[in-house]
Order: structure tokens, then sequence, then C-alpha cells
């Protein structure tokens, strides 16, 4: 009797523990809503720490007037120890993106916030001296075919239009969050065609870097050339279904997933054509 008196009063807490956790950690993590201004959102988060909702992966999207910003990132280590770098970082972003007028500002805020954070909280493991965010800034209109990319030293991001994939990549791409400030206005973002109908897939290292039995790397970009018809809830449950049973069901490392299609948008008698050449974009051969 006293055996599971011990043991029940064991599962009560551990209840308890788990709730309180969950809460936590979707306050951390905010769901993100299926619909942004002109854009339908899908997101998927495989934690690697056992039992755990969330890790040192994140993501988080902002409506400033007519546009939307989003973040995805991950922080260097996994788990629940990244969690305070990666709350730091959400709390910046939310904040931030609605205080900034362009990107490069925006990106140049939240590299100050991550380095006054490691300065505040400095690591005393010393086989991690060495603390940085990896992170893909977007920005996209409501009005213009476009979309505006800041990549600190994330993986790239995949286009899909048409049936057809391709890496979205950034000509210029900037260190990762923690080890630089941006300078000059405009350092770092790239510009490129985000139509109606397209999709475009953020992912972290996790994804691509994930193992099977065998150590063959996820090959993302070949299963996600399956689903290219898939609508973006679809496609992100497509590829975490599959990833989980790649590496049948053991992540080595947190993975993050975000689906963003543009909707087609509304009619106002202007041609979409003169959209993009308000945004200063022009594209020889790719007409809108």
């Amino acid at each position: 009797m006293f055996v599971c008196f011990l043991r029940d009063r064991g599962r009560e807490e551990l209840a308890q523990v788990r709730s309180v956790a969950e809460a936590a950690q979707r306050a951390l993590l905010r769901p993100l809503p299926d619909r942004l201004g002109a854009l339908h959102i899908a997101s998927s988060y495989l934690a690697a720490a056992k039992e755990a909702r969330i890790g040192g992966d994140l993501y988080a999207a902002a409506r400033t007037g007519s546009r939307t910003r989003l973040i995805i990132g991950d922080v260097r280590g996994k788990g629940l120890a990244a969690v305070g770098e990666a709350a730091t970082l959400l709390g910046a972003f939310r904040e931030a993106a609605h205080q900034h007028a362009t990107l490069p500002a925006l990106a140049g805020a939240l590299d100050r916030s991550v380095c006054r954070y490691l300065t505040e909280f400095p690591e005393r493991d010393e086989e991690a001296k060495e603390h940085f965010i990896t992170a893909l800034l977007l920005e996209i209109p409501d009005s213009s075919p476009v979309i505006r990319v800041i990549n600190c030293g994330h993986p790239p991001p995949l286009l899909i239009r048409s049936g057809h994939t391709t890496h979205l990549m950034s000509p210029d791409p900037a260190p990762p969050l923690g080890m630089w400030e941006l300078g000059s206005d405009g350092h770092g973002m790239h510009t490129s065609l985000f139509r109606p109908g397209d999709t475009l897939l953020l992912y972290t290292d996790g994804v691509v870097e994930a193992r099977d039995s065998s150590h063959t790397f996820y090959p993302l970009e070949q299963r996600v050339a399956l689903w290219t018809r898939s609508s973006p809830r679809a496609l992100v449950q497509h590829i975490e279904q599959d990833l989980c049973a790649h590496t049948d069901g053991a992540l080595a490392d947190d993975a993050a997933i975000l689906a963003i299609q543009r909707t087609p948008p509304p009619r106002t008698g202007l041609h979409l054509s003169d959209l993009v050449h308000a945004e200063g974009v022009y594209y020889s051969g790719d007409t809108p």
C-alpha cells in the first residue's frame, strides 16, 4: 500500500509538472494563425528533448500595417538548455517588428538583443563559449508580389512554384545573430518574386540533418518535390510524418517547419507587373 501511495503521488506530481511546462511552452512559442494578411500559414515543431514541446528552435509572425514579418531561428545547441536564448529572441522580435521601418533595422535590433542577453547571462560551460542564433527574417507586403529576406547563417528556404522546387538563395548572407551588427541600411537583404500560389518552406537544420539507421540525411528537397501541389497544412504534415518515419521517431535535434503560401489578391484593376515595378524589382524573362 505504501509503494502504491508513493507511485500515485509521483504520477500526480509528474502530471502537474507537465501541465505547467506545456502552459509555459505555449506562451513562449505561440501557435501561428492559419491566415495572416494575404498569406496562408502552417507550422510544426518537433523537439528533441523528451516530453518537451519546444527547445532551441523558434518561429514567430507579426502583422505591421499592410505587411507580414516572420522569423524562424535555431539556437546553437538543442533541447531545454537553449530555451532561454530562444525566449529572448522571440520576445525581442514581437516588440521590435512593430518599431522598425526596414528589415535590416529589425535585424540589427535583434542582434543587439541577443548580444545583451549573452553578456548578462554568460555561459558557464567551457564547451559552449560560442553562442549564436541562425535565423531567417522575412517581410511580405500585401500589395506587391515580392518577398524580402535577410539570411543570418540559416539554411535557405525552398520555393515551390508551378510544381517545381528551388532553393531561395541569398547572394549576401549575414552572420548569425549574436555575432554581428548590421551597419548600412539594406545590407544583407535580398528581394525575390513571390507570386500568388507560390509556397515558401522554411525549416531548421534539425530537418535536413536528421539521419536514419544507416546515417543517411533526410532528403528534404527530394521529398518536397512529391508534394508540390499540397496545401501548406498538408505539406507540413507530410514532412512531419515522413521525418518521423525516417528517424524512427528519434530526432537528434529540434526541428521546426513553416510553410507560407501567398493567396490571390483581390481584384483592384491594377496590373500585377505595375506592382512589381513600383517595388523597384525587375525580372527579365519572368512574367508575373
